[in-house]
């Protein structure tokens, strides 16, 4: 009883450690979101103008040399960080959890980290992707360099249905049940070591890329750096992973996403008629 009482009370610490360096790691990638650090403009300016103050800071469309490739990747990595980082904590937590277990408590923090590093290092890999493009998109004009958006309703609308039908698909509902549930995972293709566990952290992120990037591709139609669209979609997401009738909530949404999508299509070619 006395040694179960002293893993338990580890647990409680080591619950409360991770969680505490999670929060500061959360605080300081909502702040360089919010701030727009590098950007012509913050994520406040934007969102409270739609893009369309002070004009004059914007660049050419498409004029993008290394510095501003990087700001961009920065800017979008950072911000799947904040966005994704609620979500995955419980994952997190167990993994801590089975390592203390397990008689890897000693290499807990190194292990939690690489853990980590790896989840965000999947993300890295959509924000390079999303980078790009947004690059080739204002190239042709569909996205506007001002306000960081899909230029016209229309290919807002086709994005908002196919985000919605790919709700109903079973690569979703795989990978949506991989995030709800990673325990399998995490006894089935449990690595030792510090590279075993960035190599974890990095297939569960993989799951969570495959679950979500639709839903982060969203960002274009409201405004990639839009405040309202950022916590909308990051709450959306834990709440997904986390509550226990998930599974129903990520069928409405595709419906309601499919709809909005859907009306918007309508509404936009009864205007070009």
């Amino acid at each position: 009883m006395t040694e179960l009482s002293a893993v338990e009370r580890l647990l409680c610490r080591d619950r409360v450690l991770l969680v505490s360096a999670m929060g500061v790691l959360f605080l300081l990638a909502g702040l360089y979101t919010i701030l727009g650090i590098g950007m012509e403009m913050s994520s406040l300016e934007m969102t409270a103008t739609g893009g369309m103050r002070d004009t004059t800071r914007m660049h050419e469309p498409g004029a993008w040399g290394p510095s501003r490739a990087l700001l961009v990747f920065l800017m979008w990595w950072v911000m799947m960080i904040a966005m994704m980082l609620p979500g995955v904590t419980p994952a997190i937590l167990l993994h801590a959890a089975l390592l203390r277990h397990g008689g890897s408590g000693g290499a807990l923090p190194t292990a939690s980290a690489a853990f980590l590093c790896g989840y965000i290092s999947a993300w890295a890999g959509f924000s390079l992707l999303a980078t790009l493009a947004q690059w080739g998109a204002e190239v042709a004009g569909v996205v506007s360099p001002a306000m960081m958006a899909l230029a016209s309703p229309l290919p807002g609308g086709l994005l908002l249905i196919a985000a919605g039908a790919f709700q109903f698909t079973a690569l979703k509902a795989s990978c949506l049940d991989h995030c709800r549930s990673p325990m399998h995972f995490f006894s089935e293709r449990r690595r030792p070591r510090t590279g075993g566990a960035f190599r974890m952290g990095m297939e569960h992120g993989t799951y969570c890329l495959a679950c979500c990037w639709v839903l982060m591709a969203l960002l274009f139609v409201g405004g990639i750096m839009n405040l309202y669209w950022i916590v909308g979609l990051s709450a959306y997401v834990a709440l997904e992973k986390c509550l226990p009738a998930g599974r129903g909530l990520s069928r409405a949404a595709g419906s309601i996403l499919i709809f909005w999508g859907s009306a918007i299509v309508v509404l936009h070619s009864r205007i070009a008629w």
